[in-house]
């Protein structure tokens, strides 16, 4: 009997071909629950479409997502109208949608948001209660699923960050029922031990329901009460828990979570260098403002020298003696002329000169002179004045 083996590739394409021509697949409308949102940069919207018992992958193209009147959001019901292909590189079907109207929110959805919304009103989510992360940690906490994607992501960048981080893994539950208590038992074990510097609490991404742990009040309530900081590293970029809120840090995946609790060594070093070149920096600027402001100092200073006003001032006095001098003579000289005037005015006048002729001047002992007889007469001692010299004389008269 011969049988036909068939390639994996003929087998999916068989498999899309019966799906196309399918009149049901190639024309349906289905109702459910968006989870898993991712909208593209492309403009395409990624998402599952689920119900209390099942799911399925879904995917909106940007030439039907531009005629959408509203924004998807994950816990959103929503009524689609589309098709059901096989997408052959993976061999998975999915409902290709080209509508989409808005049906209500999610049980689930409405519960995390419900919960949200009374923790903010009891200021779990306040600033004022998140504690700093420590800068250069010596041990991290990690509560996580000791078999999950996330706990080899965050030993992986923590080694690859720095080799003097200790790492400390308590393994827990991340989904199911029971995952919230051991969660919760993981937090405060790690808060008992005293060189613990900071915890993470992750796991990979999933659906609402898969992240739904973390969404637990009680959790919450230990996370806000912790001693120690704690960063949430849940789910991916766009996967939100009530955790995120209440946690002192929120990072987008584990790996996030890891690159802010450890620093990297090399970043440290790359930091160190920077300073160490900034402040070299820093101090020739400050080294070359200092030498300027110094010279600028010494200028005005040989400017302003003392010596120099000085000098000034020998080089004034000397005018000024000069000039003096100059007026003095040149006053002398004007009062000697004047002198010479009057005294050759006054020689001109003067009664000496008449002595040279002969003459004499006759003077009693008070210097008066004596021009008459009469006067003469009633002397005893009489001053004679001649031109050389003066006598003193007695007076008589002939015939008395």
């Amino acid at each position: 009997m011969y049988i036909k083996v068939l390639t994996v590739s003929a087998l999916n394409s068989y498999i899309k071909k019966v799906m196309d021509n399918d009149f049901i697949l190639s024309n349906i409308h289905v109702k459910g629950e968006i989870s898993n949102l991712k909208i593209h940069d492309s403009g395409h919207i990624y998402f599952s479409l689920k119900d209390e018992g099942s799911k399925i992958n879904a995917v909106m193209f940007r030439r039907d997502a531009e005629g959408l009147e509203f924004l998807p959001e994950n816990g959103m019901n929503v009524e689609i109208a589309g098709r059901i292909s096989l997408y052959l590189k993976e061999g998975s079907y999915q409902l290709y949608c080209t509508k989409m109207t808005q049906a209500g929110i999610g049980e689930l959805y409405a519960a995390f948001l419900k919960l949200k919304e009374r923790l903010e009103r009891e200021g779990l989510f306040d600033a004022e209660h998140k504690k700093p992360i420590p800068v250069y940690p010596r041990r991290i906490g990690v509560v996580t699923s000791p078999t999950g994607a996330a706990v080899r992501d965050i030993i992986n960048v923590a080694r690859r960050r720095s080799r003097n981080v200790d790492i400390l893994i308590y393994p827990s539950l991340v989904q199911g029922p029971a995952a919230s208590e051991e969660l919760i038992r993981g937090i405060r074990y790690l808060n008992s031990i005293e060189d613990i510097d900071v915890i993470i609490i992750a796991r990979g991404g999933g659906s609402i329901e898969e992240l739904w742990s973390f969404n637990n009040e009680a959790l919450a309530y230990e996370v806000y009460k912790s001693k120690k900081p704690i960063i949430s590293g849940v789910g991916h970029e766009t996967d939100f828990t009530i955790i995120d809120f209440v946690s002192d840090r929120r990072a987008p995946t584990p790996s996030a979570a890891a690159e802010i609790a450890v620093p990297s060594f090399e970043e440290f070093n790359g930091r160190i260098s920077n300073a160490e070149s900034r402040l070299h920096s820093l101090f020739d600027s400050r080294l070359v403002y200092k030498k300027n402001m110094l010279e600028r100092f010494r200028n005005r200073l040989e400017l302003n020298n003392p010596t120099n006003y000085i000098v000034n001032g020998y080089n004034f006095i000397d005018n000024l003696k000069t000039r003096l001098n100059h007026n003095m003579q040149m006053v002398l000289n004007m009062k000697k002329e004047q002198l010479g005037k009057l005294n050759a005015v006054l020689n001109a006048h003067s009664p000496l000169n008449v002595l040279n002729k002969g003459y004499s001047i006759v003077q009693d002992k008070e210097g008066n002179v004596i021009s008459s007889i009469d006067r003469l007469k009633t002397m005893n001692r009489i001053y004679i004045t001649l031109k050389d010299g003066k006598v003193e004389t007695n007076v008589s008269f002939e015939g008395e």
